[in-house]
């Protein structure tokens, strides 16, 4: 194989991390080159059962560097390792951010009218998480990014209004949307080209280190429920990276792991699949208790691990041990997941009797194609092909969404995701099973912009389900408050497998990149016409010591 500079960096040093026993971290071996071969003791206790031939450790060793050759290839091949030059954009995205979080709280410092020596201690952090903080983003990968603020900068008029203002006003700034409604509320927008996601976290404190501790209970102690939801994603990153006794294998487990996962359809969490928190969680679980396996054999473990895994027992990355579990409500009682930073905590979960069924097959079809990676036949590109739906499914529930245009549309379709979870539970109920497929199409031959969902359904059941009835049933859900959010239209339809397009560049899969669907508060997204005076130091000091204030400004500084 012949790969450029940067194909050839990159490989040759996952693959000394992988492979190389004197790599990385004193504690952690991590090699094949063993005499005992210990990974494939993970295998089966008896290898030459497992291999079918005596082992020889020079032919392992060199099968096992060329199946994580060429799996790191097909990484490359795929786009999932940015080049340096993605990386850099990044960086610098996020250094203007934290900037502007900077100079948004010394604004807000002096709108409330709080001491002059507030202005020089107050400040705000921006910190990372999601596939960005881990590692394993691309070239279309969005940021995650929180921004933690002091205790007087409220989330509804200082985060929403006076930042999403500040926001809007920069040039490098598109796009913005205000989505308050969700779980976590957040902004979201493009930073010289690039989606952010922007929660925030409001902390009893006068001054945010840059680098934030969010384990210290000083930080921690008395916050509202939206900051520690919000919180809770970076928390949950860094535990995973503090536990994994190496983080470049890690990374390339999960990288393989979510190319799997949006290949096989079981990624989307809106539609009962997997998000990203709870993959790399499986992962880190896999590369905690086999430390010294190799990427490959670590691909092979996790496949076959959770294919037979005993759920509901929920998978607890710390201690490394299943304990015995009873959900408390059915959101969790499918495939819970801990968070890594909280005992009580699990990963959020939209899984239903369908999807865990389609998943569980899905890791079942890994686990047998894996099983033989020794195999000289053995094929990387079968593992990651597309699920075949057309084949598959003889019958199709169709969700056509459109509005009057592209804006209007995102934030129509955003919304209407949000409530996919009813529509799918109700399907089931009718007719036991529904495979929602999460990638949207778009027809190019309608009038309006629009996006087309495809869910299989099981063939046979078309007299079991009144498609006027479900579609009356998901709009009342839908409308549920529908009042701010921009609307569009949807139409529901049941159809069969050969009224599908015949070609599938009839219907183009819908380009994403750097976006996502998103809905928001109409209101929230108009300047409102509130004082804002641009923070500068002077006018400040000529101001007193004190200026009016209704804020009470006892509570403590993290900063000098």
């Amino acid at each position: 194989m012949e790969f450029d500079n940067f194909e050839t960096q990159f490989i040759i040093d996952l693959i000394g991390a992988v492979n190389h026993p004197l790599s990385c971290r004193p504690t952690t071996q991590i090699g094949l080159a063993n005499s005992n071969i210990t990974q494939f003791r993970d295998f089966n206790q008896n290898p030459q059962i497992f291999l079918g031939f005596p082992p020889n450790p020079d032919v392992i060793l060199r099968m096992e560097i060329e199946r994580s050759m060429s799996l790191l290839q097909v990484m490359v091949n795929e786009g999932l390792v940015p080049c340096g030059e993605e990386e850099m954009k990044r960086r610098n995205a996020i250094d203007k951010l934290k900037k502007i979080v900077v100079e948004w709280v010394k604004t807000v410092t002096y709108q409330r009218g709080l001491p002059k020596k507030y202005l020089k201690f107050a400040s705000g952090t921006i910190l990372t998480y999601g596939s960005y903080g881990l590692g394993v983003y691309n070239s279309e990968s969005d940021i995650d990014a929180l921004c933690v603020g002091p205790y007087f900068a409220t989330i509804a008029e200082d985060f929403f209004i006076v930042l999403h203002n500040m926001l809007a006003s920069r040039p490098e700034v598109s796009e913005i949307h205000c989505v308050k409604d969700a779980k976590v509320p957040l902004m979201r927008f493009k930073f010289d080209g690039i989606s952010i996601d922007l929660p925030y976290a409001r902390l009893k404190v006068i001054s945010i280190p840059e680098n934030l501790d969010v384990f210290n209970p000083f930080f921690l102690k008395n916050i509202d429920d939206t900051s520690w939801k919000s919180l809770s994603g970076v928390r949950a990153n860094r535990s995973i990276l503090h536990l994994v006794p190496n983080i470049e294998v890690f990374q390339a487990v999960l990288r393989c792991i979510k190319l799997w996962a949006k290949r096989r359809g079981v990624y989307a969490n809106l539609l009962g699949f997997f998000g990203g928190i709870h993959l790399a969680v499986l992962s880190a679980f896999i590369c905690q208790r086999h430390p010294s396996a190799s990427l490959s054999a670590l691909i092979l473990l996790l496949f076959k691990t959770f294919a037979l895994w005993p759920w509901p027992t929920p998978v607890i990355l710390q201690d490394q041990i299943a304990r015995p579990f009873i959900p408390t409500h059915d959101k969790v009682s499918w495939m819970p997941i801990q968070l890594p930073c909280s005992p009580y905590e699990f990963c959020h979960s939209n899984i239903t009797r369908s999807t865990f069924y389609k998943i569980r097959t899905e890791f079942l079809r890994g686990h047998m194609l894996t099983k033989d990676m020794l195999s000289p036949d053995f094929d990387w590109n079968i593992l990651f092909e597309p699920f075949p739906y057309a084949r598959k499914y003889g019958l199709f529930v169709k969700i056509f969404l459109s509005a009057c245009d592209k804006d209007e549309l995102g934030d129509w379709v955003g919304w209407v995701k949000s409530r996919f979870r009813c529509l799918l539970v109700k399907l089931e109920e009718l007719l036991g099973f529904c495979d929602p497929n999460p990638t949207e199409y778009v027809d190019t031959d309608a009038s309006e912009p629009n996006v087309i969902f495809y869910w299989g359904l099981p063939t046979g059941r078309a007299d079991l389900i009144n498609a006027d009835l479900v579609e009356e049933y998901f709009l009342k859900s839908i409308d549920h408050g529908l009042n701010q959010v921009s609307t569009g239209t949807m139409k529901l339809s049941i159809v069969k497998a050969y009224q599908l397009p015949k070609k599938a560049d009839q219907l183009t899969a819908l380009e994403r990149k750097n976006c996502k669907t998103c809905w928001r508060v109409v209101d929230g997204n108009r300047k409102k016409t509130v004082p804002q005076p641009k923070y500068k130091p002077h006018c400040a000091e000529s101001a007193g010591d004190y200026l009016p204030t209704n804020e009470n400004p006892e509570f403590p500084s993290a900063g000098g």
